[in-house]
């Protein structure tokens, strides 16, 4: 009889066990009633330590972000697509400045206008309006691209309007590139080309995911931001404006 009793109690225990490692975790969940909730308003007094404690950073990021690099001579807005001035300002300023870090040919410069996150405005030009253009931590690299994805480049160029090409011409008929000049000489897909572009775009950004055949990546050392300021930089040691123009090197049939 005691056999039998123990056996029914193992039984009991091995069945609430059982049962208990089927329930399902329950973890505390962290919740604020409605009321705690807080409007943020300019009548919301100021938090005085932590405004003390934030001061000193706001006023020495405003100093920073306030300093004049250069002029402009002209409004470089951004605009939708199509050829833009300030694009082809940034498309120059990034084989500008990576030539004389790469020491070799560079064929092209590629930018995007959705890369050109505002535009510049006519006179002083702040540290802050070109982080306004350029906020991203872009790395500017070189692509060795095969001719045949070079064409597919200016296909895509044609169909979105959305490329500024540095050093290249081309005209668009029926949403399709023809008469294509890299440096003054007709495409070659039988040849390779090297091409400067932001990291992102080589990474495939912006749909150009056929970047992936690039047969060799190299960094050039500086960001897409840091060459734009040390371009103007440059310019305004010389006693030179910023300038830019459209060139026509995107025609459209």
């Amino acid at each position: 009889m005691r056999f039998l009793r123990l056996r029914y109690y193992l039984q009991i225990a091995s069945v609430t066990i059982l049962l208990g490692s089927c329930q399902k975790a329950w973890y505390p969940v962290a919740q604020l009633p409605a009321e705690t909730d807080i409007k943020v308003s300019e009548a919301l007094p100021q938090e005085t330590t932590a405004e003390a404690t934030i001061r000193p950073y706001r006023q020495q990021m405003a100093k920073q972000m306030n300093e004049v690099l250069g002029t402009s001579a002209q409004e470089l807005p951004k605009v939708g697509v199509g050829e833009t001035a300030l694009g082809n300002f940034v498309a120059q300023v990034q084989l500008t400045q990576s030539l004389p870090l790469y020491k070799k040919n560079i064929d092209m410069s590629l930018m995007t206008t959705g890369g050109l996150r505002a535009g510049i405005p006519q006179g002083p030009v702040t540290l802050s309006h070109i982080f306004e253009l350029s906020p991203f931590e872009n790395q500017l690299v070189i692509l060795t691209l095969p001719g045949s994805t070079v064409q597919k480049l200016f296909n895509e160029a044609a169909r979105t309007r959305e490329l500024i090409i540095q050093n290249a011409t081309f005209t668009i008929k029926d949403a399709q590139p023809t008469q294509i000049l890299i440096n003054g000489k007709a495409l070659d897909t039988g040849k390779t080309y090297k091409v400067v572009m932001s990291d992102y775009l080589a990474n495939g950004g912006d749909d150009l995911s056929f970047l992936s055949e690039a047969t060799a990546v190299e960094p050039v050392g500086i960001l897409v931001r840091e060459a734009l300021i040390r371009h103007i930089q440059e310019l305004t040691a010389r006693g030179k404006p910023i300038e830019a123009r459209v060139d026509g090197r995107m025609k459209i049939q």
